[in-house]
């Protein structure tokens, strides 16, 4: 199956509403764009568009910017890390958390081991050498790819783990009140 359809949109937007094809062209900005980007990207119209927009940058999940004469739109980062955090937190336990975390040391130690460097730039470099065959310069990319990921995962965990205490103790906070509001 072709991942665009015949008028060059990618596939999986024909099941999804206007307002999710918007949102989904949103979560992938690298860089800030124009309403008129986005409502080309999301075979949209203007007005629903920047309807959308708007909603997304009054729930704090997108951010205006202001371009000379032009307002253009991208992730509120901010609030993505904290949500990021917060699902990691809320989807594992903090023991899980810590399997992971060594989880990933484990793994990066091997590659480094393995490849005799320290960081993944050193692996990057090493794609340079001539002698490698193709193979080997797939197999080099793929851990390049792999290592970068971890060393994201890594940063997220260790926040999370900072923060676990303070999220449970807000969360009881929450239930506490919760209950004095039954009574």
């Amino acid at each position: 199956m072709s991942e665009y359809s015949r008028d060059g949109a990618p596939s999986w937007t024909a099941s999804m509403s206007t307002r999710d094809r918007i949102r989904a062209v949103t979560e992938t900005l690298r860089e800030p764009r124009s309403v008129n980007w986005i409502s080309e990207q999301a075979d949209a119209a203007w007005s629903t568009t920047n309807e959308e927009l708007q909603d997304l940058v009054d729930q704090g999940q997108l951010r205006r910017v202001e371009a000379g004469e032009t307002t253009r739109y991208q992730p509120d980062y901010t609030s993505l890390l904290f949500e990021e955090i917060r699902t990691l937190i809320e989807e594992n336990t903090r023991e899980e958390l810590r399997n992971e975390l060594s989880a990933i040391t484990e793994e990066i130690e091997e590659w480094q081991a393995t490849y005799d460097i320290e960081t993944w730039e050193e692996l990057e470099q090493s794609l340079a050498d001539g002698d490698l065959a193709s193979a080997e310069l797939r197999e080099r990319r793929d851990v390049i790819t792999r290592w970068e990921e971890n060393l994201e995962d890594r940063r997220l965990i260790k926040h999370g783990l900072a923060l676990y205490s303070d999220v449970e103790a807000a969360r009881e906070q929450m239930v506490d009140v919760a209950d004095r509001a039954i009574r």
